[in-house]
């Protein structure tokens, strides 16, 4: 059944890029139409060229230590072994953060408060619809070393 975790994957049916890139593309057609600026004219690449930068860093770092691992990268795959170097060491969701990351540098360099705007529904239907799953999923597959690594590191930073 969709959007129910088995032992074999999460569940999973929303492919987090395309939503990033949907909420993305919305925010700027949105700032193409109504532009609404939040960040100072002068200071939107000192802003959004690092976020873009770090989170493109973030994303490729994250994506290594999943493939060392030799597990899914993506939300609909099965995981093979629970990563807890590199990025994991830290953070959850690196990958969900990066996006996240992505799409703040893209606001602050387009200066659009739609773009920046769209994160809070983006973020909350990541949270709701594939982290929630993607954590029940690996409870179930991996048990108590998912749950202490879960205890130990922040979902985000």
């Amino acid at each position: 059944m969709s959007g129910v975790p088995s032992t074999e994957t999460s569940g999973v049916t929303l492919r987090p890029p395309f939503v990033y890139l949907t909420s993305i593309l919305l925010g700027v057609l949105l700032h193409r139409f109504w532009p609404i600026g939040v960040v100072p004219q002068n200071m939107r690449f000192v802003v959004g060229i690092p976020l873009l930068v770090v989170s493109v860093g973030l994303f490729g770092w994250a994506v290594g230590a999943l493939r060392r691992a030799g597990t899914g990268i993506r939300a609909y795959e099965p995981t093979t072994a629970l990563v807890t170097t590199g990025p994991y060491h830290y953070s959850r969701n690196p990958v969900y953060l990066a996006f996240t990351l992505f799409q703040a540098g893209i606001g602050a360099a387009v200066n659009s408060a739609w773009v920046l705007g769209l994160l809070i529904p983006t973020v909350a239907l990541i949270i709701v619809q594939v982290i929630a799953l993607e954590e029940r999923y690996l409870e179930q597959r991996i048990g108590a070393p998912y749950l202490r690594y879960k205890a130990a590191v922040r979902r985000w930073l």
